[in-house]
C-alpha cells in the first residue's frame, strides 16, 4: 500500500476499489506493525481531543496570555444566530470552529497539530463544522482524519508542513489541501476529484508568509485557520462540481516546495518581516517584551 505521491495515492485507491482513507489506515498499520482497528482506535483519541478543543473555544471566553487573540469564535457564532450574515451558516460554522480551535492553542490548550499548531483549526473546523448538516456518524468522522492524513504524508514527504521551513503555506496551506480533500470523501466525490481539491486549496495558498507578531502564534495566525477552512470548502465544491485544476496537485506541491526555498528567512516564522515588523506588529512586540520577564517570554 505504498505511496508516495497524490497521483500514486489516487491510482492505488482506483485499482483496489477502495476509499483514500481506507488506504491510509492500511498504510499506517503496515508501517506500525498495528492492526487497522488500533490504529482507528488511536485516532478516535485524536478526534475526541479536537471536539473538546472546539467546545471549549466555542464556550469559553477563551484568551491568550499576551491578550491579543481571544473570543472571536463567540462573536461570530453570536453573529451567525443573527441571520443577515453574507457568506452562509454552513461556512461561518466551520470558520468559527477553526477560529475555536486556533484560539485554544494561543491560550496553551490542548489540541492536535493538523499538520502542525499554528494550523491546528482548518481541519477540526472543516470537520465538526459539516458533520452536523452532512449527518456523518463517528466512523465517517474517523475517515475525514485519516483521508486528511494522506493527503499531510505526501506533502511532508514532498514539501513542508513547517513554517519555520517553507512559511504559512506550508502550515495552513497544506492543512487547507488537507481538509478540502477529506471534504471530497466525505461528500461521497471520487479519489480524482479529491486530487482536484487538494490542487485547488494549495494553490490558493501559494507564497503565503509565516509574519508572527512579537514570535507569537496568534496574529494573524488564527484568521489564517479562518482563512484556511473556507478555502477548503470552496476548492472542495469545485472538484465536486468537476471543476479541474490545470496544474496537477503533485505539481503544485513541487512548486510550493520550490517557493518555500527561495521565501527569504524574514517571511518564515522569524517575526522579522510581514505584519511582525508593520508599525501596530513592532508597537505590539515592544510592549509585550517590557510587559513579561525574560524568563517567561516563551511562555507568552
Amino acid at each position: 500500500m505504498n505511496f508516495r505521491t497524490i497521483e500514486e495515492l489516487v491510482l492505488l485507491a482506483e485499482k483496489e476499489g477502495k476509499q483514500i482513507s481506507e488506504i491510509m489506515i492500511l498504510e499506517e498499520a503496515e508501517a506500525s506493525d498495528m492492526t487497522p482497528e488500533q490504529i482507528t482506535s488511536r485516532m478516535s483519541l485524536h478526534l475526541d481531543t479536537m471536539e473538546k478543543a472546539v467546545q471549549r473555544g466555542l464556550s469559553e471566553e477563551v484568551i491568550s496570555r499576551s491578550g491579543l487573540v481571544g473570543g472571536d469564535a463567540r462573536k461570530l457564532q453570536g453573529y451567525l444566530k443573527q441571520g443577515t450574515n453574507v457568506s452562509g451558516k454552513r461556512m461561518l460554522e466551520v470558520v468559527s470552529r477553526a477560529i475555536a480551535t486556533n484560539e485554544v492553542n494561543a491560550a496553551m490548550g490542548t489540541i492536535v497539530a493538523t499538520p502542525t499548531a499554528g494550523a491546528s483549526g482548518v481541519i477540526p473546523g472543516c470537520l465538526f463544522g459539516l458533520s452536523e448538516e452532512m449527518n456523518v456518524d463517528r466512523d465517517q468522522m474517523l475517515r475525514f482524519l485519516f483521508t486528511a492524513g494522506a493527503i499531510g504524508y505526501v506533502i511532508a514527504n514532498q514539501s513542508f508542513i513547517s513554517g519555520a521551513t517553507g512559511g504559512c503555506q506550508a502550515e495552513v496551506g497544506s492543512a487547507s489541501a488537507m481538509a478540502a480533500g477529506a471534504i471530497v470523501e466525505m461528500a461521497g466525490g471520487t479519489p480524482g476529484q479529491l486530487a482536484q481539491a487538494v490542487a485547488i486549496a494549495l494553490k490558493n495558498t501559494l507564497g503565503l508568509v509565516c509574519d508572527p507578531v512579537a514570535g507569537l502564534v496568534e496574529v494573524p495566525c488564527v484568521m489564517r485557520n479562518a482563512m484556511g477552512a473556507a478555502n477548503a470548502m470552496v476548492a472542495a465544491d469545485l472538484a465536486l462540481a468537476g471543476v479541474t485544476s490545470v496544474i496537477p496537485a503533485d505539481e503544485v506541491i513541487g512548486a510550493m516546495y520550490r517557493i518555500g526555498q527561495a521565501m527569504p528567512g524574514t517571511l518564515k516564522e522569524t517575526a522579522l518581516g510581514g505584519l511582525a515588523t508593520t508599525p501596530t506588529g513592532e508597537a505590539i512586540r515592544k510592549k509585550l517584551y517590557n510587559e513579561f520577564p525574560d524568563e517567561d517570554k516563551e511562555d507568552i
